[in-house]
């Protein structure tokens, strides 16, 4: 008689606008390697919305195996999920997988009397034949990368890493459940460097797929309707030659076989990006390219100890070149908590990362990964850390629990200053006039808005407390300060309405509009919203219509037009 069996693998991920491959990677593999009749169906959810809905799912389809995706955002999440599938499913066999559980193995089966086997490294093919193995009625022993428990005892196997590539994920209904939401592109699997605090290098070097279903894969996904295909090989431009084939694989088929308007992320390293990878990514279409550049730091002990080897000045003069080409959005990263990395050194790393130019400046805390050289080898990277998921990094000998909480404070700020590109020219004025490097700056106000309190702040009120803290500065003046912010605003919100504290009531905005719209030619045009303002420390009227956003900035383009009545007047006291 014919067997069958039915699975479910199912991922929590972060937000609905990402979709992990992980589960698609798994049902890849057993349509690959299971025997006629084994049959997977994916269920996806997110840590935002109820638990009881996505339970409700995967018990809708009465599946006697389960696998489930686990990562640090997901895994507290994916352990009450369980519990609450096998409070209805009792007989359903459970299965883990994923790096949050591949280097932990022994402690999860201990602790987790409802988890059966954990698959340890790389899922296609051990996931399919412990499947086979389960519909046959057999053990689990001998499976590669599968860990089980026998007699009550875990039983633990080397994580698993073939040699092969794994067949592809991209099917017609993976690519139907995307609806728009970011695409996941994998063209290689490891990585070449080793870095203390990282698992990709972990299993080996880099190991690059078929370079021409890189390029079909590609084109599957650029033709899914995703407006963002992020590729998440771990470090893209390790093979140089290859790296290369591939951008301008991009280049020459966007706005052909490549829709205009979709953008591709990379992660690269920066220091050793070549003269011809340089002189490639500059010829890329405005927006059709992200790159993502890992820094770390800047400090070359804790560069040496984190086993991390980077040409600083070489990678300062290559990401400066990129931003200047003002052609792409560039994202660099730091870590918080790293050896001997003190709060004098990371203010320094900080901006000197910051004077780069980068359209993001991302500030990441250290997280204590099973199965992370950081992590199991206490005695050579001493510090503290929260004992549940994501495993924060709270205290080091260079770091105190005080100044960890500032450097909080300081991302929040970054976060909603800088990286969220409402306020680029006002942090120019102020960097430019203020007597401030840019980690005072974002240190000392994200110490203030946090004793203030931002928890579900407006814009409109975090715009006020904003200039409230900042028009007292030394160096700042009131009125040139407004005026940049009214900039900001008016260039990255299409509402055309600025918060209460910009408003200036003045009959001279309504005279200014009419006599700019009485030539036809400086008129919106019809259905395009417009917004205006005064600025008092220019004595003219900005204005921006909203259409034709930067795909870099997110910005609307800004005008400037100069009324020819006589000067306006300055702005009134009391506003």
């Amino acid at each position: 008689m014919k067997t069958t069996l039915t699975a479910v693998i199912c991922v929590l991920n972060s937000k609905y606008i990402h979709s992990s491959l992980a589960p698609w990677c798994l049902s890849a593999g057993v349509d690959a390697h299971c025997d006629p009749g084994i049959t997977a169906e994916v269920v996806e959810g997110t840590i935002n919305e109820r638990i009881e809905d996505v339970a409700q799912r995967i018990i809708a389809r009465n599946p006697q195996v389960i696998g489930f995706c686990c990562y640090i955002w997901n895994i507290s999440a994916t352990k009450q999920l369980v519990r609450l599938v096998k409070s209805r499913l009792p007989n359903a066999i459970i299965i883990f997988g994923g790096p949050e559980v591949s280097y932990c193995a022994e402690k999860l089966l201990r602790a987790e009397p409802l988890v059966q086997y954990v698959i340890s490294g790389e899922g296609e093919k051990p996931f399919a034949l412990l499947l086979n193995a389960v519909s046959r009625g057999e053990r689990a022993e001998n499976i590669p990368g599968v860990c089980f428990r026998r007699d009550g005892q875990a039983v633990t196997v080397p994580p698993y890493t073939p040699e092969n590539d794994p067949p592809s994920p991209y099917t017609r209904t993976y690519l139907d459940s995307l609806k728009g939401r970011i695409a996941y592109l994998e063209t290689s699997r490891g990585c070449p460097y080793s870095c203390a605090f990282c698992l990709s290098g972990r299993c080996g070097g880099a190991r690059f797929f078929d370079l021409e279903r890189a390029k079909k894969d590609l084109l599957l996904l650029a033709n899914s309707g995703a407006q963002t295909v992020k590729l998440v090989d771990r470090t893209f431009n390790a093979n140089r030659r290859r790296a290369i084939e591939l951008f301008r694989f991009i280049i020459q088929s966007y706005g052909n076989t490549i829709p205009d308007g979709v953008c591709f992320h990379f992660e690269i390293a920066g220091d050793i990006l070549d003269e011809e990878t340089l002189d490639v990514l500059a010829e890329a279409p405005v927006g059709a390219i992200q790159l993502e550049i890992g820094l770390q730091s800047f400090n070359a002990k804790t560069l040496a100890a984190i086993n991390r080897k980077t040409d600083v000045p070489r990678l300062k003069k290559n990401i400066r070149r990129i931003a200047a080409n003002a052609n792409m959005h560039v994202h660099i990263d730091l870590i918080a908590g790293l050896p001997y990395e003190d709060l004098d050194s990371f203010a320094e790393s900080f901006n000197t990362a910051y004077s780069l130019g980068p359209n993001m400046l991302q500030l990441g805390f250290l997280k204590l990964l099973y199965g992370a050289p950081m992590r199991e080898n206490p005695e050579a990277f001493p510090c503290s850390y929260d004992e549940q998921p994501p495993y924060e990094v709270t205290e080091t000998p260079w770091l105190s629990r005080e100044e960890l909480s500032l450097l909080h404070h300081t991302e929040d700020a970054l976060e909603r200053l800088s990286n969220s590109g409402r306020f680029r020219r006002t942090l120019a004025y102020l960097l430019e006039k203020g007597a401030m490097t840019p980690f005072e700056l974002f240190s000392r106000f994200g110490h203030f808005a946090a004793e203030k309190g931002t928890d579900r702040i407006s814009l409109d009120d975090y715009t006020a407390l904003a200039f409230g803290f900042f028009s007292r500065q030394g160096g700042i003046h009131p009125d040139v300060l407004r005026d940049r912010m009214v900039c900001d605003r008016l260039s990255t919100n299409s509402s055309g309405k600025l918060p209460p504290v910009l408003r200036v009531r003045d009959t001279a905005l309504g005279k200014a509009i009419r006599e700019l719209e009485g030539s036809s030619a400086n008129r919106p045009a019809k259905g395009i919203r417009r917004g205006y303002a005064l600025l008092y420390s220019e004595h003219c009227l900005a204005y921006a219509d909203y259409q034709n956003r930067n795909p870099i900035t997110g910005e609307y383009a800004l005008f400037k037009f100069h009324p020819s009545f006589p000067e306006m007047p300055q702005r009134p006291a009391e506003c």
